[in-house]
């Protein structure tokens, strides 16, 4: 039976209402490794894999945005080829507080451990490797 709802194939960006733009671009290129990305009229984003991170300045969004555009309400899952030990390592060098991990959830493809911390603006960020089946 043909469906009458076309595919979604990906997320391509999502957007992220900050308090500085500054502090988020240096907090996610330097613990996450993403890179900073201007584009259109002066915008700002976090390229990573395929996908990017647009983000909005509070105050100074751009039209459309979410209804409700407010710092510190997402919760982010991202995923790691690196070995779950090597980005705790990693975080404790940034000296980023996990809140929580490494724990075994459930991701899109299966099984996954994570752990939790959280980016300049109080997000939560899931960082997450899959495990092997």
């Amino acid at each position: 039976m043909v469906s009458d709802v076309f595919l979604i194939t990906r997320l391509d960006h999502l957007v992220l209402t900050v308090t500085s733009i500054e502090d988020t671009v240096s907090f996610y290129s330097n613990v996450l490794g993403m890179v900073a990305t201007r584009f259109g009229d002066g915008r700002h984003a976090l390229m990573f894999g395929q996908q990017k991170i647009n983000l909005h300045e509070v105050e100074h969004e751009f039209e459309p945005k979410a209804r409700h555009a407010v710092p510190g309400s997402a919760d982010l899952c991202l995923i790691t080829t690196a070995p779950m030990q090597d980005v705790i390592e990693h975080l404790e060098r940034k000296q980023i507080t996990i809140e929580q991990g490494p724990v075994e959830r459930t991701g899109a493809l299966g099984a996954i451990e994570s752990v939790y911390f959280r980016d300049p603006d109080g997000n939560l960020i899931e960082v997450s490797q899959y495990l092997e089946q």
